[in-house]
């Protein structure tokens, strides 16, 4: 019940809103198929305006309906025999398990029924329905197993693998994954009870055991696990608890005599502890195969202990005057008196910046599909266990400004158009994965009020820290 407390069917009426199309997200579930689902397309649902005429009152009857529009996983349906009454149309997750191809009920002796408020309305529904859905065009017979393929994923339970340390995001942690749900692993963290990650399979923020090993990155581990992880990446040998390097996010080739990031260096980035600010950036220690730490300039903890790891791939790292020219406020550092200039502050700071050739926005252009207004299924990455409905704000090059519903513009988040924590309307229901619905109007002396937040509004002075 949890799960499925918010309606996004009579949100998406409320707000006149539209969900962004499911092939705008390259990891979702039919991603590649969901697009050949259209309006007018023909299914069998159940019949919630039914007089049972069996002695079961159990028992479920369906009727045909045909799509009205499409939006994510969502579908507003509208009953055959309704004709242009839309006063029945209802809202349906069209991978719900009581969505069905036409003449799934026939080959499976279910019982079919017109509505009880349109039944008077023809005399003959075997000849209507016949007129109606010959030829018409309807879910794939294999449509229930092609979802079930979909949501697959590689990694099972307690696979071993390193993942960021949310107190310390310098650091690594060994971590070995408790619960799969669509995609996104809970990860415990070993020798540290209680504590976990949330975080997407494919995500930048999980490696295989021996990642740090063999870039050089700090990891926060016991010496065995570190003569472990040394002596699998040396014999190429895994145990099968072990998840293996072929599961995990793929990232370009850096070879030795490719130009790199160099320590020093100048660029913007989004501030991985404050989604919300895009800042100057300095490269901090480089590490192997392409990989660096980033500081965020005047925030930085002295003990670098939030510095963050970026691969020279990334989509959220980029060339100085980034935000000037795609109209965004570069956030200055904290504590600079002065207005901002990259000229003037690189002269200031006697630095250089990283070449433009070197950022994967200019190596590799990509079309961002997404709309300002479209709704979607957004993590909050400062506390990625949280699915929250969600809006896009801006569009700017490859990235979307992420504004959670209810929250203010402090709580917006910048993320790549093709960021695993984005998901069409619906994928929460589909996987089964509890969505966190928009932030309700404070009122004084209410029930409301007095109930914590799961989205914590003290988060903000957590932020520049950690994750939570």
């Amino acid at each position: 019940d949890a799960i499925a407390s918010f309606i996004w069917g009579t949100y998406l009426k409320t707000t006149g809103a539209h969900g962004a199309p499911v092939s705008f997200f390259r990891h979702a579930p039919l991603q590649d198929m969901w697009g050949q689902l259209t309006s007018g397309m023909k299914v069998e649902v159940i019949n919630t305006d039914c007089s049972h005429g069996s002695n079961d009152p159990k028992e479920k009857i369906f009727w045909f309906a045909y799509i009205v529009r499409v939006e994510g996983y969502l579908a507003l349906l509208r009953y055959e025999g309704c004709d242009d009454d839309s006063s029945m149309d209802f809202w349906c997750n069209l991978c719900n398990k009581d969505v069905h191809c036409v003449g799934w009920c026939g080959q499976h002796g279910i019982k079919l029924a017109p509505p009880r408020s349109i039944e008077h309305r023809q005399t003959d529904w075997k000849t209507f329905l016949v007129n109606k859905l010959v030829g018409a065009k309807t879910l794939p017979d294999s449509f229930r197993q092609k979802i079930q393929l979909s949501l697959r994923c590689p990694f099972k339970k307690n696979m071993l693998v390193e993942v960021i340390d949310k107190f310390r995001v310098s650091h690594m942690r060994v971590g070995k994954i408790s619960e799969v749900i669509g995609g996104r692993l809970r990860i415990n963290y070993e020798n540290n009870a209680g504590e976990h990650f949330w975080v997407h399979y494919a995500s930048e923020l999980i490696h295989p055991v021996g990642w740090s090993y063999v870039t050089g990155h700090e990891i926060e581990a016991t010496d065995e696990y570190k003569n472990e992880a040394k002596q699998i990446i040396e014999t190429n040998t895994y145990s099968s608890n072990v998840a293996t390097p072929d599961l995990f996010r793929k990232v370009p080739v850096v070879s030795n005599s490719d130009e790199q990031f160099k320590e020093g260096q100048k660029l913007e980035a989004v501030d991985p502890l404050e989604m919300s600010r895009i800042c100057p950036a300095t490269v901090g220690k480089v590490l192997k195969n392409g990989y660096f730490m980033l500081s965020i300039d005047g925030s930085s903890a002295e003990d670098g202990s939030d510095w963050f790891c970026y691969h020279s791939s990334s989509r959220l790292i980029f060339p100085i005057n980034f935000c000037k020219t795609n109209n965004i406020s570069l956030s200055s550092p904290l504590g600079y008196q002065n207005e901002f200039e990259w000229e003037k502050y690189l002269h200031e700071t006697n630095s250089v910046s990283v070449p433009e050739e070197l950022f994967q926005i200019n190596k590799e252009k990509i079309t961002n599909p997404f709309s300002v207004g479209m709704k979607i299924e957004a993590v909050d990455m400062m506390a990625p266990h949280l699915v929250c409905v969600a809006t896009v704000a801006q569009i700017a090059d490859n990235l979307i400004r992420v504004h959670f519903d209810g929250w203010s513009d402090d709580f917006e988040q910048w993320i790549d158009c093709q960021s695993t924590n984005i998901y069409p309307i619906g994928w929460c229901e589909l996987v089964g994965y509890k969505l966190e619905p928009p932030k309700q109007p404070e009122q004084e002396n209410t029930e409301t009020t007095k109930r914590s937040s799961k989205k914590s509004t003290t988060r903000k002075s957590n932020k520049r820290k950690r994750f939570n």
